[in-house]
Order: structure tokens, then sequence, then C-alpha cells
């Protein structure tokens, strides 16, 4: 078993670049710090840190381990947390973070009439919030995919419909909707990696043996939503991610034909073995409909 001590001591030589800075930051004398990484590095059957003139350096192995190590202290933080100090953290990939739930959030935090455990929002890209939910480090989530996994639960929020956001000069702008064949052929601005958009995408032209070209690949629908206003090409996003920008004239949103492009936003919360467990108010509440 992999110690935690031992760990949190590897961590902050690492960060310190020092056994000394190391034993002064965490209170410990320095030899005890020395038998920590001694003790790891007799365990795991590989050099942990190396010496060199400018400090503590770790190796490729210690390197593969951090993540792990974090991601293991962090876990026990909380653990010690959900004790001693109940709160309850939900996640949710970006697009739903910042254009859907935000209302919801706080509709539910003015009608709470019974004392409840804090609520706290992660916000962070899809594969994070899923592995960070897997982690125990967040109790719910919303997210935009999702694979069903043992020990969680997971229902349909709501569903997005997905349109085609271009500049109001743009050829496609004035069209009332977009259909699969004219879909199949286009050039598209990609946004967030791991969102299920391209599941989504083939799936739904599956028929097709063309499908659309990715040009770009952006990373958020805030930095799509500029592009596309700079004239950089065209994209998909949520319908809701832009309803500001078409209010305002600064972009234009094509429906997909018969709105047949939409996604499902997944709401998981994790199982509990006993019956006497009850599934987070937040769950309840997001799950009864509109704020």
């Amino acid at each position: 078993m992999l110690n935690l001590i031992w760990l949190k001591s590897l961590i902050t030589v690492i960060e310190l670049h020092s056994f000394q800075a190391a034993a002064n930051q965490l209170g410990l004398a320095q030899p005890t710090i020395t038998q920590h990484i001694q003790k790891l590095e007799e365990m795991l059957r590989v050099p942990l840190i190396k010496r060199v003139r400018s400090g503590c350096q770790p190796t490729e192995h210690a390197l593969r381990l951090m993540p792990y190590a974090e991601s293991m202290l962090r876990i026990q933080q909380r653990a010690l947390q959900a004790v001693q100090q109940p709160s309850l953290k939900l996640g949710a990939s970006s697009n739903i973070g910042i254009y859907l739930l935000q209302p919801y959030l706080r509709q539910y935090l003015q009608d709470k009439t019974v004392e409840s455990d804090p609520l706290d929002l992660l916000i962070d890209s899809n594969p994070n919030v899923a592995e960070k939910l897997e982690n125990a480090e967040i109790d719910m989530a919303l997210m935009e995919w999702w694979s069903p996994k043992a020990g969680f639960d997971s229902q349909i929020w709501k569903t997005e419909p997905l349109v085609l956001i271009t500049p109001n000069d743009h050829p496609l702008a004035k069209l009332p909707s977009i259909s699969k064949a004219m879909l199949a052929g286009l050039n598209l601005i990609g946004g967030e990696q791991g969102s299920g958009t391209g599941r989504l995408l083939k799936a739904y032209l599956q028929d097709f043996q063309q499908m659309p070209t990715v040009t770009m690949q952006l990373g958020s629908t805030e930095a799509v939503k500029q592009a596309v206003r700079a004239g950089l090409g065209i994209s998909l996003v949520f319908a809701s991610a832009v309803r500001d920008e078409v209010k305002h004239g600064s972009l234009a949103a094509i429906p997909v034909e018969d709105n047949a492009l939409t996604k499902s936003i997944q709401l998981v919360w994790r199982q509990h073995p006993t019956v006497q467990y009850k599934r987070p108010d937040f769950v309840d509440y997001l799950l009864q409909g509109n704020p």
C-alpha cells in the first residue's frame, strides 16, 4: 500500500527541489523526509529523486507517479472534509456550466428552505469532470457525454439543440435550416475536445460517406464564437451558447433541419450501497424541471 505521508514528502521535495526545504515546510526532520523517499523507492523498486547541482530533481519514474500521488492526497482531503465539513461538489462540463446551469443554481440557492450541506461548483472539460467524478473529487456532474459505469446512476437532465453559427454576412446565414447533406460537406471550427459532438455527428450522418471537416480545434465555445465573429469559419454549438449574440445581431444561428441534431445532457451521481442513502437534494431539484 502506498503511504500517503511518504507521497506528501515526495511531492514536497519535488516542488521545493530540496530535502531540507521540504522538511521545514512539513515540520519534520530532514532524515525523516529522506527515510520516506527511501521507503517509497524500496517499495516501488525504482529511483525517484536524483541530486544535481540545481537541487533535487524527479526521475522519470517520479514524474509518472506524481499525478496519482496528487490525486490520492486530494481524495484523502475530500474524505476528511466529507466527515468533518460536509459539502456537495457539483461538476459541469464547460458549455453546461457557463451557458445552462447558472439560473438553476441561483434559483436553488434562493429557494432552499431547509439547512443543507454547502454546494460547490467546478467547471472543467468533459473528460476532466468525468475523471474527477470517478475519483470521488466531486459528488455529481452534468456532462455532454457520459459512458455508463458501475457505481453511478445517470439520467437525462435536458436536451439541447445544436445550431450552425456563422457571421451575419455568410452565404448560409439567411437559410431557414441546414440539411444533412449540406452539413456533411461543411468545414467547421472545432471547440472543446471530449464533449461528444464528434460522436453525435458520426451517428447523425451515418448514411453519408462524407463527414464535416474540422479546420481548427479551439478548445472552448467562447473561442469558437470569437473566431466565427472574426470571419475565420463556422461551427456547431449549443443554441443557448449564442442566445445573446443572436439577439444583438453579432452572429447568425441556423438550426439543423427538423431540429434533428440535439445533445442529451446527462446528470450523473454516485450510487450508495445502503438503503438509507438519500441522493443529493440538488439532483432532485434539477430533475424537477425549470428553475
